[in-house]
């Protein structure tokens, strides 16, 4: 990942408060807009359920917060970035971002994987590295940011782990069963 090189516009973006904060908020709702009629559906609502889950309205509350605070992390390493004259802080801010860029990538297509394609199993296979890049993330940008980061970066990590869990969950409780079709 060292000789992989950021295309100037991903530095720029999170250079401005409100597009870095706006980013991943518009991406985040186009992302999940069409997931409102999927989770009323019979496809969804057939599904075997995990043992603890949040109510429905949490997911439209937690996320839009999650998106603004990843933004808001952006912004702030971008900034540890541009003002460190410690080349290690600069070089942790750097790989932070290739890492966010990435994290946000596979947070986008989690929705589409489960909601739309209705692949558990895939979005499994996406969730799971997404955690782990957030927390290698979380760690990168610690150091970079004197920990002003972490402090934004922490419930993502913790809102993944349980989302890695439910998504666990549906995938197993519902492995082998025939798929509910919608017209």
């Amino acid at each position: 990942m060292d000789s992989i090189s950021l295309p100037p516009i991903l530095l720029d973006i999170p250079r401005n408060a409100v597009v870095a904060i706006g980013l991943p908020l518009v991406f985040g709702s186009l992302s999940g807009y069409p997931t409102k009629d999927v989770v009323r559906g019979p496809w969804y609502m057939s599904l075997r359920r995990p043992r603890v889950e949040p109510p429905r309205a949490a997911f439209g509350i937690v996320w839009p917060i999650l998106y603004a605070s990843m933004g808001w992390a952006s912004h702030l390493a971008i900034r540890a970035y541009d003002q460190s004259l410690s080349p290690s802080s600069r070089m942790d801010a750097y790989a932070g971002l290739k890492l966010y860029w990435i994290q946000l990538g596979l947070n986008l297509a989690w929705t589409p994987l489960f909601f739309m394609a209705k692949q558990k199993g895939l979005a499994l296979l996406d969730i799971l590295p997404l955690t782990g890049v957030v927390y290698w993330m979380t760690y990168t940008l610690h150091h970079a940011t004197n920990g002003a980061t972490t402090l934004f970066l922490a419930p993502y990590c913790a809102w993944l782990t349980f989302a890695s869990y439910l998504n666990f969950e549906f995938w197993y409780l519902n492995r082998g069963r025939p798929e509910l079709k919608e017209f």
